[in-house]
């Protein structure tokens, strides 16, 4: 099999990483893929943006490609799926209409509500219609979320009404463009967040091992939200029981809604969930591709083939699949460039890769490219690598990406110091 693989960041990585291991696959084109898919074995690089959906056709065309797997949502909620659906190519992902439940938060809550999938109370609001009243009447902490792709950065946890008024008025001002247009205001959910992940076919959903993903930038879940800091595998929070009601309560009304709304999902499925502490499982946000970082671990533990998952897919069959996973934890922590998620500088120069890469574990490279003057690897954008490690407990997982994380330098680089703090108590107090 040739495969394609469209987008540039961690997840791209890992995808590309692991079709590459495939003994079905001959040869991983990464469009336009960073500096780490380009040293992958099996693995180049062609320079066409995800965005370009005619230039991705025609690459496929091209190349004969058999198999194609979208990464990013963008290119999803634009359509890619249905250009390479026209032009007979195979293309793991869902349609645009059914990419708008990560494309509108507003779309999303709405079809959560008819088809009465728990999630948190919540009005949407362009600025014609903006209420202030509606943010004052309610307690804090209390949610505002731009409804379009913000690059996970559009949402704030609002300490008080001034601060979430704040937030409204620089969403409508255009902070995050055209995606706050319209927002989100809900309530602020208690419990502890977890993401789940399956892989769907249209009906049949294969659920992935769950995972936790850190969204605030600083330690201690402070700070502002950005695309992850860091996530590992399995979630503890993710009991056999919390499972099944998810798949119950959220995944399988969700695949039957979509379907009896004439959009079959077919391609990974994300939830966001915050798990109340009488353990019922609330929609945060649904996503429509695999998630970064959690792409990083998942695919570290996943023994299966994920290039005949895919298959299995795209015919239909996911109810005959079923997928292993390496039985040890997985962690791995985002390191960023300086001033994310805010404005960030490019160009610098990262050192002492050669020396992560003689250690267990594995960096995944996100925001990299190679500078073909200095013939350096330098940063091009904000979450610029994850660093996972594996190990028999989230704790010994933990410490071998941490060992990784301080072998690498570049100026202003900064990354969390505690993912997986949450699991590494819970096995402290079991252990005790």
């Amino acid at each position: 099999m040739r495969i394609l693989i469209v987008g540039a960041g961690g997840r791209e990585h890992a995808l590309a990483w692991k079709c590459a291991a495939s003994a079905h696959v001959d040869e991983v084109i990464v469009a336009p893929g960073n500096a780490g898919t380009a040293l992958e074995a099996r693995v180049r690089n062609a320079d066409v943006a995800a965005m370009d959906i005619p230039g991705l056709v025609a690459l496929a065309r091209a190349e004969r490609i058999d198999l194609t797997i979208i990464g990013p949502e963008a290119p999803l909620v634009a359509g890619v799926v249905d250009a390479f659906a026209a032009a007979g190519l195979k293309c793991f992902g869902p349609r645009a209409a059914a990419a708008q439940l990560e494309g509108s938060k507003a779309f999303s809550k709405q079809f959560l509500e008819r088809h009465r999938i728990p999630t948190a109370r919540h009005r949407c609001f362009t600025r014609a219609t903006f209420d202030a009243r509606y943010v004052k009447e309610h307690r804090t902490p209390i949610v505002v979320k731009a409804d379009g792709l913000a690059a996970g950065k559009g949402v704030i946890i609002a300490a008080s009404a001034d601060e979430a008024l704040a937030a409204a008025a620089a969403m409508f001002g255009g902070e995050f463009g055209t995606a706050g247009n319209e927002i989100v205001i809900e309530e602020f959910l208690p419990g502890e967040e977890a993401s789940f992940i399956v892989m769907a076919d249209g009906e049949h959903a294969l659920a992935l091992a769950s995972s936790q993903d850190h969204k605030r930038r600083d330690d201690g879940d402070r700070g502002p939200n950005t695309g992850g800091m860091g996530a590992y595998s399995p979630a503890p929070l993710v009991s056999a029981a919390v499972h099944a009601r998810i798949m119950r309560e959220v995944i399988e009304p969700a695949l039957r809604g979509l379907a009896a709304q004439g959009m079959p999902y077919c391609g990974f499925l994300y939830a966001g969930l915050m798990i109340a502490p009488d353990g019922t499982p609330n929609v945060v946000e649904f996503n429509c591709r695999l998630g970064d970082p959690e792409a990083q671990p998942l695919l570290m533990r996943m023994q299966s083939d994920l290039t005949l998952l895919c298959a299995a897919a795209l015919a239909g069959r996911l109810h005959d699949a079923e997928v292993k996973w390496d039985p040890r934890a997985a962690l791995g922590v985002v390191m960023a460039a300086a001033g994310y998620p805010g404005s960030v500088r490019s160009g610098d120069a990262i050192d002492g890769l050669d020396a992560a890469a003689l250690l267990p574990g594995k960096v995944f490279h996100g925001a990299t490219r190679v500078d073909a003057d200095e013939k350096r690897i330098v940063t091009s954008g904000g979450r610029v690598l994850c660093a996972v490690g594996m190990g028999e407990s989230v704790r010994a997982a933990q410490s071998q990406a941490y060992a990784l994380v301080r072998q690498i330098r570049w100026q202003g680089a900064q990354y969390r110091r505690d993912i997986g703090h949450l699991a590494v108590a819970r096995e402290n107090t079991a252990a005790r």
